[in-house]
Formats: C-alpha cells, sequence, structure tokens
C-alpha cells in the first residue's frame, strides 16, 4: 500500500491524523470484503494527486471504537473532514463518486455542511448489488410517494433509522426532532432504491435527509438544523398542529414520542411489552436462530459471513435477525445472553456461542449434532 494512504490502529491516532490535516478521507474496510481492495487502488491514485490531504485506512472491524463512534455498520464506507470536523460521508462500492467527492471537498469548492450532490446517494450499497426489477410507472410511483409523505404528521426521510441513523447528517437531524420532543415516523431510504430515487425529484430535493411535516417539504439537514436553532422548527410544528410538541420548560418529565419506522403504509411500532419478554420470543422464533449484521444473503461483517456459511456448509435450516436494524434487541441481547458481541447463535432458545465457538465446533464436527439435539 502507497506511503499516502496512512493506516490509524486505534482511536486517538486517528483523531490526531483527522484533526492535524487541514482535508482527510477516510476509508472504513474490511479484509474479506473484494470491493475495499479495488477502492484502496483508487484512494491510492486519488492520495497522490492531493498532497496536502490525509488519506486514512481504518479496519472497521478491528478498530471498532473509531467505527462505534461515526455508526458505521457497512463497508466499505467513507468520510470527509475539514480542519478536523465531518463534513460528508459516501456507502458503498462506488468510485465515480468517491473520485466527485474528493474533488469536491479537497479542492474546498463544496459548502461547509458537505452537502451532497445531485447524484450521490445513489451509489449501490455497501457489498450488495442493487436487485433488478421492472421499473413501476412514473404515476405509480408519484402515487405512492405522495402516500408515504402524508403517511405521518412528521416524516423523515433518512439513512437508517432513527436508533442506527447511517450517517452523520440523518443522526443530526433525529437529535434535532427529539430534543423538540415531537412524535415522528421515519422511512430508511438505504432500503428502497425506487422510493431512494424517486424522492429526489417528488421533492426536487436531491440529498437525504429530506424532512416532512404534514405532506410538505421542510427541507435537509442544513435548514432543519438553523430552524431547531433559531426556534422556527418549533413555531412550525405548533403551527402544523402537530401533537406532542411540549415546551420542556414547564416540565421535567416529559419523554421524547418513540419514533416509528414507516414501511410504506404500514408502521412498525416499537416498545411494546417488556424487552425482555420480546428476546424470549425472537431466540425462540425458529430451532436455530442466528442474531447477526445484516443478513445471511448479505452479512455485513465478516464474522457473521463465516457463521452463515458454517450453517449452510452443515445443511441447517436456520432465521436470522439484524441486529443493526434495532438497537433494542443490538444491546438488550447483550445483556440477556451476557455475550458482549456479535454474532450470536441460539438452538432451541439456549445459546451456542459466537464466531469462534461455532467454527470451532463446525471444524471438529460437533455442530451439527449441537444443534440438532
Amino acid at each position: 500500500m502507497t506511503d499516502r494512504l496512512v493506516d490509524a490502529a486505534d482511536l486517538p491516532a486517528f483523531e490526531q491524523i483527522v484533526s492535524g490535516a487541514p482535508e482527510a478521507v477516510v476509508h472504513f474496510w474490511a479484509s474479506w470484503c473484494e470491493p475495499c481492495k479495488h477502492l484502496d487502488n483508487i484512494l491510492a491514485q486519488l492520495a497522490s494527486e492531493n498532497q496536502n490531504a490525509a488519506f486514512v485506512r481504518v479496519e472497521a472491524e478491528e478498530v471498532a471504537d473509531v467505527s462505534e463512534k461515526y455508526d458505521v455498520a457497512a463497508v466499505p464506507f467513507f468520510l470527509f473532514f475539514k480542519n478536523g470536523a465531518l463534513v460528508d460521508c459516501l456507502e458503498g462500492a462506488n468510485p465515480g463518486e468517491l473520485s466527485k467527492k474528493v474533488a469536491l471537498h479537497l479542492k474546498g469548492t463544496g459548502s461547509a455542511n458537505g452537502a451532497i450532490s445531485a447524484k450521490s446517494s445513489g451509489s449501490a450499497p455497501a457489498t450488495q448489488a442493487p436487485s433488478v426489477k421492472a421499473a413501476p410507472s412514473k404515476d405509480a410511483l408519484q402515487a405512492k410517494l405522495t402516500a408515504l409523505v402524508k403517511s405521518r404528521p412528521v416524516l423523515l426521510f433518512m439513512k437508517g433509522t432513527p436508533e442506527a441513523p447511517r450517517c452523520g447528517f440523518s443522526k443530526k437531524v433525529v437529535a434535532a426532532l427529539k430534543e423538540e420532543n415531537v412524535p415522528f415516523g421515519s422511512f430508511d431510504i438505504l432500503g428502497d432504491e425506487e422510493v431512494r430515487q424517486g424522492m429526489k425529484e417528488f421533492s426536487n430535493w436531491p440529498t437525504f435527509p429530506q424532512l416532512y411535516v404534514n405532506g410538505e417539504l421542510v427541507g435537509g439537514c442544513d435548514i432543519v438544523l438553523e430552524m431547531a436553532q433559531s426556534g422556527e422548527l418549533r413555531e412550525l410544528l405548533q403551527k402544523e398542529g402537530v401533537t406532542a410538541v411540549v415546551d420542556k420548560a414547564t416540565t421535567s418529565e416529559t419523554k421524547v414520542t418513540d419514533s416509528e419506522q414507516v414501511q410504506d403504509k404500514s408502521v412498525v411500532e416499537g416498545g411494546k411489552g417488556r424487552l425482555e419478554d420480546r428476546l424470549e420470543a425472537l431466540v425462540n422464533s425458529k430451532p436455530v436462530v442466528l442474531f447477526m449484521k445484516g443478513t445471511p444473503e448479505n452479512p455485513r461483517c465478516g464474522f457473521s459471513q463465516k457463521v452463515v456459511r458454517a450453517l449452510r456448509e452443515e445443511g441447517v435450516d436456520f432465521g436470522s435477525f439484524d441486529i443493526l436494524s434495532d438497537e433494542e434487541v443490538r444491546q438488550g441481547l447483550k445483556a440477556y445472553s451476557n455475550w458482549p458481541t456479535f454474532p450470536q447463535l441460539y438452538s432451541k432458545g439456549e445459546l451456542v456461542g459466537g464466531c469462534d465457538i461455532v467454527l470451532e465446533m463446525h471444524e471438529s464436527g460437533e455442530l451439527k449434532e449441537a444443534l440438532a439435539a
């Protein structure tokens, strides 16, 4: 690897590099991810053309404190910094978009808020090829988007979920809405490419997040944060008749209403029932259940990928739960199982173990016997 690419081995080293450079480009990678290797070559070329900027590599699974700080849940993933401040992010294997963003931010032509170009949200999801399906008619898509923006009085189109935002800008808007104590729905545009692209034209707004109130676009991250800071956001919500907007100065007992994840016209309600009961039901939902990062078809970490492969080689029928999609389950299961990491494999409601144990059992021939018992 070229000496222009610097590996950050821990959080202090990472912060020292990023804070010490006027601009920095950071690549979160994993050894098992082939696209990361190709992007490293591209990054090396870009680094040779931009001598004043720092180009940093972070092995996402090995330097977990950095990955967790910036909510990195998939690779390849890029962060862009100016004078130590995060200004933009890019998820997925998209060499053209990476080059554009490097040119944008390192030439100083980008806005301080890191606004993304009109095509920047269209990169392929990390380590996953987009599915191929017939494009809907324009009228059908328009009707779908109209229904979506009106499905909640306050609706945020974002990357990820309120519990697990997938970019810093989405995270900031979620924080602003929670600070206002306003109930809101959300739609994860990373999970629906049709909606993701359609909303750009529908709203005439090229980037995400996008906040809607009563079916009308309020704006993106910069506008929402400015309105929140000036008090205009609360005024708008009250004017639009949004319920449960409470002045926190009047009571110390008011709690933020749980946000709800919107999936087209349906709403997944959260927070019902005791967490322990929910976890109990989940671990017993199938004879064999794997709590993992991602899905069996699209694992989001190498350890999950290895366990999926082992189970398939054993010919075991198993269910899975993506802990990246539900922060409550992710944190709750650590205490429930007394096991701090993922993946976690359960058989008949009992913990078998994590990646190392499962792979050892697979290699010794014990795994299939244990799961069949």
